[in-house]
């Protein structure tokens, strides 16, 4: 299953906070870091059934070399990226910011 993938606004503070955290602590590790999120997301395209829902209909793929997850909801022929949050954050946390963005993005499609 090939679909289109979309980013939410929203998305880009976390990629540039994570980015940025990692670019500080060693030079080139921001970019390393930037290049598994693309490759982890594009896999999302091919493979998006094969990880679990974690947030009614919202799943997780965890990142590799990193302490990262993608959140993100199949929607047709679409696949939509909720979240990329560092996996130590509190789950009841991340679970109330992710209900928010789909609040967010359902007032957006009206």
């Amino acid at each position: 299953m090939i679909c289109a993938l979309r980013f939410l606004p929203e998305l880009e503070e976390d990629v540039f906070a994570g980015y940025s955290w990692y670019e500080e602590k060693a030079p080139g590790l921001g970019e390393e870091f930037l290049r598994m999120f693309y490759a982890c997301s594009a896999e999302l395209r091919r493979d998006a059934l094969i990880y679990r829902k974690v947030h009614g209909e919202i799943r997780r793929r965890l990142l590799r070399r990193f302490p990262y997850a993608i959140y993100y909801k199949i929607a047709g022929n679409e696949i939509i990226v909720f979240g990329f949050f560092h996996c130590a954050r509190d789950p009841r946390t991340v679970k109330a910011e992710l209900s928010d963005r789909a609040i967010q993005e359902d007032l957006r499609k009206q």
